[in-house]
């Protein structure tokens, strides 16, 4: 799911919902009212992220340049590194024991959630015993701001291909909804569903199958 006009333009109508909501007390009346600051620097943030959105050409550089255009700053150089250390540490102790299993790529983080453990067979809603696993990714995605997000669903190849298709990307995408629910900032965020096109395993079997039903969650460093 590319960053579009549509998008950008869901993403500033929620921005001034956001704004909407803020608020502060008057020093005079006693009484809430709209914090004129706070709701300027979500909606200055906004435009800038559409502004830069728009300049870009598609996929990470739109996310990237958006992300600047909100005044996010950029990782560059040997700080990359030092930078996906700490959060891949801390995602490995976060992450211990839920059946979350985490790889290194270069400079990229990737978690894959099995589909066992994330949803119901055959369903596309969170399992409840995994929200809170999701609330420890949220939590240390939201300390590393300067990180994109990428959210991707496969599926075996039990079954139609529409229909796999439209598994993943629904389960992608509830994936990406909780975490944004969680606060983590939907400008950061890509999300498609890949269907049974990507395995890792054999669907020749019933164990290759189970491991080719999964979310991944690849994280990579924003950069200038």
């Amino acid at each position: 799911m590319q960053i579009t006009a549509k998008s950008i333009v869901s993403s500033l109508v929620a921005a001034l919902t956001l704004a909407s909501c803020q608020q502060t007390v008057n020093p005079y009346t006693g009484k809430n009212q709209p914090s004129k600051t706070t709701n300027g620097a979500i909606i200055g943030g906004a435009l800038g992220a559409a502004i830069g959105a728009l300049t870009g050409d598609g996929g990470t550089d739109s996310r990237q340049r958006a992300l600047l255009g909100a005044g996010i700053g950029a990782l560059a150089g040997g700080g990359i590194g030092n930078y996906m250390d700490k959060q891949e540490a801390e995602l490995r102790v976060e992450l211990q024991g839920t059946g979350v299993s985490i790889s290194r790529q270069g400079d990229w983080v990737v978690l894959n959630m099995p589909g066992d453990v994330t949803f119901p067979t055959g369903e596309a809603r969170i399992s409840p015993d995994f929200f809170a696993v999701l609330g420890s990714v949220a939590r240390v995605v939201n300390k590393y701001n300067k990180t994109l997000v990428d959210v991707t669903g496969h599926t075996d190849n039990v079954g139609g291909r529409s229909y796999n298709y439209r598994l993943s990307e629904t389960r992608a995408s509830n994936v990406a909804d909780y975490l944004k629910a969680q606060r983590v900032d939907f400008r950061r965020f890509n999300v498609t569903g890949r269907g049974p096109d990507e395995p890792v395993s054999s669907n020749g079997s019933a164990n290759g199958r189970q491991l080719n039903r999964r979310v991944t969650i690849q994280l990579s460093p924003l950069r200038g």
